[in-house]
């Protein structure tokens, strides 16, 4: 008789668009190219498999979940020390509980799904013995060797709709708009659904800001008869005489700063200097919610796929991609090193400055 296969299924870190769609491509190119396999469905991330609370799945468990939103296994963050270990409150490490969970199922392989942080957490795990393919999902879209993660487009989405509506409350009132895109280290979300809906001016952590070139530019719209600015600002963004602080300076001006979050100091700062009216709207974890649009089920779906076939094909240790419109994958090496950053002379942010949009520097 044929060896069993056995996988397990984890969803790790911030949930967003598309998991369950992936979850599903997955499974269903498993029972349709390998004959006898078994799946496990681990709760919570990561602690499914420290704790051993997992879940046998049958082909039933992935019908009718490629449109839901979340994921059907739920999620949850470990705190992870960056290339040395993944540990519980204390200290103390958590892989070997996660070995120990491996090799009493018998597992062949953990499909891992997760964003910048479970790709560099998978190697660990990878590195400890157990063989692991990952897919790239995040909304921030920053994971190295894609060119896109699920998640992202329908963020952009979200964003961009947020946005619309935005426009006809500021246009009505003569006001400055602030609306608050997450994207804590890359501004891959803002820029594209600042272009998308229209926004006067991205801010992204990439490219740090002045608030005096801001309100120019502001007031430069006044003098052309446009009542109403909107400012895309992605959670990230930082300004220009902040950036160049040490991190420990940053991070105790930030949590000392009167404003909780840097949308309403930007707000603060724009009333003052153009004495225009200046509101704040921060969609949050509203991008991250919902069913997924039609482009990531299909992304979600191919990279589902193609995790299987790399299983099928024992092709361990590598995270699945999209390059130039091409299903590949990448060493989970090369995805886990770095973190893909919006360079600035990106052609999208040539465009946008084409058009007249400021980057508030």
């Amino acid at each position: 008789m044929k060896r069993m296969t056995r996988v397990a299924l984890i969803t790790s870190g911030g949930d967003c668009q598309g998991l369950n769609a992936a979850i599903r491509g997955v499974a269903k190119a498993l029972y349709e190219h390998i004959d006898n396999i078994e799946i496990f469905g681990m709760y919570d991330g990561y602690r499914g498999l420290i704790e051993g609370d997992y879940k046998y799945m049958e082909p039933k468990d992935f019908s009718g979940i490629l449109t839901e939103g979340g994921t059907i296994l739920g999620t949850s963050r470990q705190k992870y020390i960056p290339g040395k270990d993944i540990v519980d409150d204390a200290g103390n490490s958590l892989i070997p509980a996660m070995l120990d969970t491996y090799n009493r199922l018998n597992l062949d392989c953990l499909v891992i799904m997760g964003g910048n942080g479970t790709q560099k957490s998978a190697k660990l795990i990878m590195d400890a013995g157990m063989n692991v393919v990952t897919l790239p999902k995040t909304i921030d879209n920053d994971i190295y060797g894609t060119d896109t993660t699920f998640g992202f487009q329908s963020a952009v989405d979200i964003a961009t709709n947020v946005i619309d509506y935005i426009h006809s409350t500021a246009s009505s009132h003569g006001r400055i708009f602030v609306v608050e895109l997450m994207g804590r280290d890359a501004g891959w979300l803002t820029l594209n659904a600042g272009i998308a809906s229209g926004a006067d001016v991205i801010l992204i952590p990439e490219i740090p800001y002045d608030l005096n070139k801001v309100a120019a530019v502001i007031e430069a719209r006044k003098k052309k008869g446009r009542s109403f600015s909107i400012v895309a600002c992605a959670e990230g963004a930082v300004a220009a005489d902040e950036a160049v602080l040490d991190e420990e300076t940053k991070r105790h001006n930030r949590e000392n700063s009167l404003y909780p979050t840097v949308s309403y100091a930007i707000a603060a700062k724009l009333e003052e200097l153009t004495g225009q009216e200046t509101r704040v709207t921060v969609p949050g974890h509203y991008q991250r919610g919902g069913p997924p649009c039609p482009y990531d089920r299909v992304l979600a779906t191919q990279f589902g796929a193609a995790a299987a076939e790399l299983i099928e094909l024992h092709q361990y240790g590598r995270m699945v991609a999209i390059q130039n419109g091409q299903i590949v994958s990448v060493p989970l090496d090369d995805a886990a090193s770095r973190t893909k950053f919006l360079p600035v002379d990106h052609p999208m942010i040539k465009v946008a400055r084409d058009i007249g949009i400021s980057f508030g520097d």
